[in-house]
C-alpha cells in the first residue's frame, strides 16, 4: 500500500419546517443563501433536499473540519430561507409531498418514474475513493459487496417515519430499493460487462442516464473514484468521518488482495438480500448475516468488528486506525442515529422529540 487514496463525502439533508417538522420546499432559497456565504450545494430530485459536497482530502481530521464547515452553512443557509437542517435518512414527520425539484431532468425522473420519484425525500451519504481506473472500481466493487450490510447497520439513521417507529433501523433502504438500478452491485466481471448492463438499463427506460445508476458501490460518473453509496446520511460529522475512513479503508483492501491476486467472494444473491435487509431492520444494535462465514447470524457490532480487523494494514498506513476505533467505542456506548431516534422516540411518542435530537446531532461540534 505504497500510496494513499483520496477520498470525499456527498452528504444529503432533509429541509424541515421549525414548527412542525415536516418537509418544506426551499432548496432553491437555501443554496442560493449558501452561495451568499460562499457554499455551493447541490439540488436534489425533491426540493425539500440539499446536498453538500466535501472537496477532496488525504486525512480525516481535514475530511472532518470540512464537513462541519459546510453543514454549518446549510444549516445557516436553511434558517435563512425559513427552514431547519437536518441529518435523517428520513423526514421523521408526516410528508404531505415532496415536490419535484424544477429541472428538467429532475421533471423528466418525475414524469418516468410516477410515485417512486415522488416519494424520494430520503437522504443519504455517499463516500467516494480515488481508485487508478473503471476496471479497479469495478473489481473493488465485488470485493466490497458482503461489507456493505454491515455498513449498512452502522449508520442506519431513519427509524422514525410518519410519525411512527417503523420496525427498521434504516427504512430508508427499503424505500430506495425500490429504484430499479438501486441496491447492491452486481458482479461484474470486466468493465465491458458494466457498461453492457447499464446500456441495457438505460435501452429499458430503467434509467436515464449514467448518474440513475443507484447502485450502492459503481464507478462515478464524474471523478476518478470508487463511490459507496450504501449508507443513511449519519446523523453526526463523527458517524460521517468514522464511516469514510472504514470505506477508505475497505477500497485499499481490496486493491491490495486483487494485486495478491486473492480469490473474490462468491456470493448467492439471496444471501446478500437477506443480509441488507437483516442490517435495515436490525441496525447496530441487534444482528446481522456474516457472509463470508457460513451466512450465520451475528451480532452486528462483532462483524463490524471484524471489519476493522480485516481492514486495520489499511487504516495504520494512512493513520485512521486510532480515530476509527475511538469513534466505535462512542457510537457503541451512545449509539448511531437509528438509535437515537428511538430513544427520543420512546420518551413520549412524540415526533418532536425525534426532530430536536435529530437538529442537534446535525450540527454537533459545528
Amino acid at each position: 500500500m505504497a500510496t494513499h487514496p483520496t477520498l470525499g463525502v456527498e452528504e444529503e439533508f432533509l429541509l424541515a419546517d421549525p414548527a412542525s417538522g415536516e418537509p418544506v420546499a426551499v432548496n432553491v432559497d437555501t443554496a442560493r443563501h449558501a452561495a451568499e456565504r460562499g457554499v455551493k450545494l447541490q439540488l436534489e430530485l425533491t426540493s425539500c433536499q440539499i446536498e453538500t459536497t466535501s472537496d477532496v482530502f488525504g486525512a480525516g481530521h481535514e475530511l472532518r473540519a470540512d464537513l462541519l464547515r459546510l453543514r454549518r452553512a446549510a444549516a445557516e443557509a436553511a434558517t435563512a430561507s425559513g427552514a431547519q437542517l437536518l441529518a435523517v435518512g428520513l423526514p421523521p414527520a408526516v410528508p404531505h409531498q415532496f415536490p419535484i425539484t424544477d429541472t428538467p431532468r429532475y421533471r423528466e425522473i418525475g414524469d418516468k418514474f410516477g410515485m417512486i420519484a415522488h416519494e424520494q425525500g430520503i437522504c443519504g451519504c455517499h463516500v467516494h475513493v480515488a481508485v487508478p481506473s473503471r476496471e479497479a472500481a469495478i473489481r473493488v466493487s465485488n470485493r466490497l459487496r458482503p461489507w456493505l450490510p454491515v455498513l449498512l447497520a452502522l449508520t442506519a439513521n431513519s427509524a422514525v417515519y410518519r410519525n411512527t417507529d417503523t420496525g427498521y433501523a434504516s427504512w430508508r433502504s427499503v424505500l430506495w430499493a425500490r429504484w430499479p438500478s438501486a441496491g447492491p452491485p452486481p458482479h461484474f466481471d470486466s468493465v465491458d460487462e458494466y457498461d453492457a448492463v447499464v446500456a441495457m438499463l438505460r435501452d429499458a427506460g430503467a434509467v436515464l442516464d449514467d448518474g440513475m445508476v443507484y447502485w450502492d458501490v459503481r464507478p462515478s460518473a464524474t471523478f476518478p473514484t470508487i463511490e459507496v453509496r450504501v449508507a443513511d446520511v449519519p446523523a453526526t460529522v463523527a458517524e460521517t468521518v468514522l464511516l469514510a475512513m472504514l470505506v477508505r479503508a475497505t477500497v485499499m483492501t481490496a486493491l491490495d488482495e486483487e494485486r495478491q491476486g486473492q480469490p473474490v467472494p462468491a456470493l448467492a444473491p439471496h444471501a446478500l438480500k437477506a443480509a441488507y435487509w437483516k442490517s435495515a431492520r436490525d441496525g447496530l444494535d441487534g444482528e446481522a448475516v456474516d457472509l463470508l462465514e457460513g451466512h450465520h447470524s451475528v451480532p452486528a457490532r462483532l462483524l463490524l468488528d471484524r471489519l476493522v480487523d480485516r481492514v486495520r494494514p489499511a487504516l495504520e498506513a494512512v493513520g485512521d486506525f486510532d480515530a476509527v476505533t475511538e469513534e466505535l467505542v462512542r457510537v457503541t456506548e451512545q449509539g448511531n442515529g437509528a438509535m437515537r431516534q428511538r430513544r427520543a422516540w420512546q420518551r413520549r411518542h412524540d415526533v418532536a422529540d425525534v426532530i430536536a435530537a435529530a437538529t442537534e446531532a446535525t450540527t454537533s461540534g459545528c
